[in-house]
């Protein structure tokens, strides 16, 4: 494996475990796509720091465990956002 590569990897391993942003976060702060981002940490890494590996996979499962209840979270405001009033011609109209 090339060194560039190495050294993104372990660039990428430490920041996800500094600061526990997810994949789509990653791939923003570090240019590269979402599916590089993932093939580095899962396989690539694994080949390189195994202990740095399992760190990150634990931040993984966290993200797998909490997803729901962030989409939960993020559908409750999209709705809040948006006000129901009933009209005189028997119908809901929503205004935003």
């Amino acid at each position: 494996m090339k060194d560039l590569i190495k050294e993104r990897v372990y660039q990428e391993a430490y920041y996800i475990i500094k600061t526990k942003k997810t994949l789509r976060e990653l791939s923003k702060v570090f240019n590269i796509s979402k599916s590089t981002i993932h093939k580095d940490l899962k396989d690539r890494l694994k080949n390189i720091d195994i202990s740095l590996y399992k760190e990150v996979q634990l931040i993984f499962q966290n993200h797998i465990e909490t997803r729901h209840i962030k989409g939960g979270e993020m559908t409750k405001k999209k709705y809040q956002k948006k006000h129901y009033s009933y009209s005189n011609k028997d119908r809901y109209d929503i205004i935003f």
